[in-house]
């Protein structure tokens, strides 16, 4: 019986595995060139994968919410058409090898009473553990408590199996400082115990789900990582808004879609990244990598509640008509749920709109690996001093605040700050007179 493996593909170049959510058929089911097999999720977005060959499904070597690397064979189909028997149709799954160097304390245990009862790993805490890593966990009597304070150098701090087999290796001895990969920082970080939450009666449990949870360890790894400063500016956008009050009707008559105000936030940041170059950078250990391409990111609110960051990629190549569309195609790609890995990946600046929710400012945390990221508030008529050749006077104008947080490892408060007024100034200074 001729099989062909069907091997997890390469889906981003900083995406090296995927979660199995959702197999799409069954043992003995047969399956089509192309046709959807799986769904798999990354740290990016949730993915269909298709079948790349034509068969019966006869084994699926990952169950549903266990972790596959690129290139490993998650399926394999049989491509004479045979179906299986019955012994076939379990899944195969890779057993979990025992732990190495294990402490005499926990080797003692388990030979002691084998069928002593340890507490049950799960995945409600703030982060996923793999099948894998909840079998060794579970073997060597690690309750749920004492592997939430491991501090993992997984894709977005998840504990693999060579961190917990590392932290069994030394378990009962001086605790407990995990190194943070040299990409992210040369710096140890202590595990801080999480403060333990009663429920009270009649308080509802809500689970996170897979998203909420990698929104949640990305959001901590980030001020773990970078020391956060804020700078906020003012910025007059009466003109900004005549103009796109003006042309909206015409603009959507014409292309069939809106213009907001975020390709035209977005024109100004990377107006400003061309003449502060040194906002679009990552940090990579003690060295400082200045960004060639501009990529900026959107945050996007879903439908969910949960929020995702489509890339506008090379944003510095596109003119205002460009940008409306991209924003607006990344969008509505992004609430239909139809993004793929691409599309989240690459960014080197970031923006948000929190004025859309009426905020007046807010403190956004950074995009890791990038340094900087601005929140866009509420644009408000106030009354405001208007300086003429004849004189002061007091007139109603169009105001927003611009919060601009950035990582002060490598961004001192002089370029934080001038770079913030920068995109105020191009907002200000917007060409009432452009066309789009």
């Amino acid at each position: 019986m001729a099989e062909i493996e069907i091997r997890l593909p390469k889906m981003g170049e900083s995406v090296t595995e995927a979660t199995i959510t959702n197999w799409l058929k069954n043992i003995g089911d047969a399956v089509a060139i192309d046709e959807p097999l799986v769904e798999v999720a990354t740290d990016k977005v949730d993915n269909e994968l298709p079948s790349e060959a034509s068969g019966i499904l006869i084994k699926q070597l990952f169950q549903k919410d266990e972790v596959a690397q690129v290139g490993d064979v998650i399926a394999i189909l049989s491509a004479n058409g045979t179906s299986v028997h019955a012994e076939n149709s379990a899944l195969e799954v890779e057993a979990p090898p025992p732990a190495q160097n294990q402490t005499a304390d926990a080797n003692s245990k388990t030979s002691a009473d084998p069928t002593a009862s340890v507490s049950t790993i799960t995945n409600r805490s703030n982060r996923f553990y793999s099948p894998l890593v909840k079998s060794i966990a579970q073997q060597e009597g690690l309750d749920q408590s004492e592997l939430d304070h491991l501090v993992g150098t997984g894709s977005e701090g998840r504990v693999t199996k060579k961190d917990l087999l590392a932290y069994l290796a030394n378990r009962g001895q001086k605790p407990t400082f995990a190194a943070i990969p040299p990409a992210a920082t040369n710096v140890e970080r202590v595990s801080v115990p999480r403060p333990a939450v009663q429920p009270s009666a009649g308080d509802e449990i809500i689970e996170m789900d897979r998203m909420r949870r990698l929104i949640a360890d990305h959001m901590v790894m980030s001020k773990q990582v970078s020391p956060h400063v804020t700078s906020f500016v003012e910025a007059d956008v009466t003109n900004l808004v005549n103009w796109r009050n003006r042309i909206k009707q015409e603009y959507q008559e014409k292309t069939g879609e809106n213009i907001t105000f975020t390709p035209i936030f977005i024109e100004a940041v990377v107006k400003a990244i061309q003449d502060f170059p040194m906002i679009n950078v990552s940090v990579n250990g003690t060295s400082i990598l200045k960004k060639k391409d501009i990529h900026i990111g959107m945050a996007t609110a879903l439908p969910s509640g949960n929020l995702i960051v489509p890339v506008i990629k090379h944003a510095d190549r596109l003119n205002l008509s460009g940008l409306a569309k991209a924003v607006n195609e990344l969008a509505n790609n992004a609430r239909n749920n139809k993004l793929n890995s691409e599309d989240v990946q690459g960014g080197t600046y970031t923006i948000t709109n929190v004025g859309t929710f009426g905020n007046v400012m807010g403190t956004p945390i950074i995009n890791q690996p990038q340094v900087a990221i601005m929140a866009f508030g509420a644009i408000r008529k106030i009354p405001a001093v208007i300086e003429t050749p004849e004189g002061d006077c007091i007139g109603i104008r169009q105001k927003m605040f611009l919060s601009h947080s950035y990582d002060h490892r490598v961004i001192d408060g002089a370029l934080g700050g001038q770079f913030v007024k920068r995109v105020a100034q191009y907002l200000e200074q917007f060409d009432i007179l452009q066309k789009i």
